[in-house]
């Protein structure tokens, strides 16, 4: 945890919009997604999950955090946006059944478009039929989910089997809190599982892909 990601969280819980951007801007060097995402939102988002945890904060507080870091990602987003056309693959990413959290999912979404991907953001707290539904009829190379709480780990297995075996047999990439202490058996899914407990990992993964190593046939 850094001192500019704490300020940056200050800055988040007094729902201040323009002076959360204004910060970033005078923070960022140059225009790094990884450095914005990594090391200073995800610090932010973590240290205001804390607060939360030790009754420092409410939960107003945190919803309004969240929805100012939602605008400095979408604004970011926009700014930086390139026109290059998306042809790398396509990934779809949602939290799973139950998961309210979703500002990872949505930077992981925009370092999938970076890379080049065609992107399907479903959002958090996707029931798994519809996901299901979602997979058979789009066939995602890779489908993306995400969870932060412990007591979401047996839907997210699940998930990971059911998703696995749709129509496409996507490779299932695991974020979120949870990932690190989370563990697949080699054969949990067709397409593979890959675990990425931080973006610079999904960063670097993608990365690798683009030099000739197909994700279908990554399993960590």
């Amino acid at each position: 945890m850094n001192g500019y990601s704490i300020q940056l969280a200050d800055i988040f819980l007094t729902g201040d919009e323009t002076a959360a951007r204004s910060f970033i801007q005078q923070v960022l060097a140059e225009e790094n997604r990884l450095h914005l995402y990594e090391d200073l939102i995800t610090p932010a988002m973590v240290h205001i999950g804390q607060l939360w945890e030790q009754n420092d904060i409410s939960v107003a507080d945190e919803h309004l955090a969240t929805a100012v870091c939602d605008y400095v990602i979408s604004d970011y987003e926009f700014r930086s946006a390139r026109q290059e056309p998306a042809n790398r693959g396509k990934v779809m990413l949602f939290g799973v059944e139950g998961e309210e959290h979703y500002i990872g999912l949505k930077m992981a979404a925009a370092v999938f478009r970076e890379f080049g991907w065609t992107v399907r953001y479903l959002g958090p707290n996707l029931p798994l039929r519809h996901a299901e539904t979602a997979a058979n009829a789009w066939q995602p190379d890779v489908v993306a989910m995400s969870a932060a709480l412990s007591y979401r780990l047996p839907m997210l297995k699940k998930s990971v089997q059911v998703l696995g075996d749709t129509a496409s047999k996507p490779t299932i990439v695991i974020g979120g809190r949870m990932a690190p202490m989370t563990s697949f058996e080699v054969d949990a899914a067709p397409g593979g599982v890959v675990v990425m407990p931080a973006l610079s990992d999904l960063h670097n993964w993608l990365s690798s892909a683009g030099k000739g190593m197909e994700p279908k046939h990554v399993i960590l």
